[in-house]
């Protein structure tokens, strides 16, 4: 399941899911990977915590990015969680509202499919979202 923290840009988001990040990594039974659009939080993850900087790799649109989140799923069995920071730069999302929905559709069926929990954080309100994303949203700030 698709799991995300909203909000408008520069009101914590990130704080809250790199606290949430360390946290699952204190109770791990697997491993558990954080995607961003660079290294700048390299240091405030623990040691166990894979960070994957999506700015080394060619994600041109959100199709690679699911490609790319597949990859990552896939190169380890033993993912058991996903963090996602500045979902709409790193999915490379062209709208924010229209695009997005369907991205996180299609991000909810990997994660069922492949029984990993993906906990994103997003640029928008939650009043912006549409219906059926509102329940998929753990805080809002």
């Amino acid at each position: 399941m698709v799991k995300m923290i909203v909000g408008e840009k520069g009101r914590g988001k990130t704080k809250i899911l790199l606290d949430m990040v360390n946290e699952a990594a204190g109770a791990a039974t697997g491993n558990i990977v954080f995607i961003d659009k660079d290294k700048s939080h390299m240091f405030e993850l623990k040691n166990m915590i894979r960070l994957v900087n999506t700015g080394d790799y060619n994600i041109k649109n959100t199709d690679k990015f699911l490609g790319f989140a597949e990859g990552i799923i896939s190169a380890d069995h033993d993912r058991e969680k996903l963090f996602i920071d500045n979902f709409l730069k790193v999915s490379k999302t062209s709208d924010p509202i229209g695009d997005v929905a369907e991205t996180i559709k299609e991000l909810d069926m990997i994660s069922n499919k492949f029984s990993i929990e993906i906990i994103i954080s997003l640029a928008v309100t939650k009043g912006e979202l549409p219906g059926e994303l509102q329940e998929k949203v753990i805080k809002a700030v």
